[in-house]
């Protein structure tokens, strides 16, 4: 209202349920919602939630990235990451904007990324990056490797 923009939120279109263990990589164009428990490699998605009883031991790499439960993995959210009340997160995280909540627990480094965004042609196909200190990383569909 007003001339303020609103963001046109994503379904949620894969879920792992509160009694539910999944291992291994996730790739998905869509959101992903964690209410169980994940391990494995990486998770790329649009956007992930991981609600209070979800349990991640990995890295995640999406546009937004809320937590509510606990995370054992990098994160990189090109865009936001949100660290709710009781959630516990242990490992680097990377993102343009960041908010923690009172109460939430963060044990690691964090880096914030710039806003310049940068277009390149790569076979033809055009992409946007962010561009960052040191790196140009793709907003769309990224695999974050954690640095040596």
């Amino acid at each position: 209202m007003f001339g303020k923009k609103t963001k046109k939120e994503s379904p949620i279109e894969s879920f792992i349920g509160q009694e539910t263990i999944f291992q291994g990589t996730i790739n998905t164009k869509g959101s992903l919602r964690i209410d169980g428990q994940w391990e494995g490699g990486n998770i790329n998605a649009q956007g992930v939630i991981i609600g209070e009883t979800g349990v991640v031991k990995g890295n995640l790499a999406a546009q937004s990235v809320i937590v509510g439960g606990k995370v054992a993995g990098n994160i990189y959210a090109s865009e936001i990451l949100e660290i709710h009340s009781k959630a516990e997160v242990k490992g680097d995280i990377k993102t343009a904007h960041l908010s923690i909540a009172d109460g939430a627990i963060f044990e690691g480094n964090c880096s914030m990324l710039r806003e310049e965004k940068v277009v390149s042609t790569i076979g033809g196909v055009t992409q946007q990056s962010v561009s960052t200190d040191h790196q140009s990383v793709p907003t769309e569909r990224q695999v974050f490797l954690p640095e040596k």
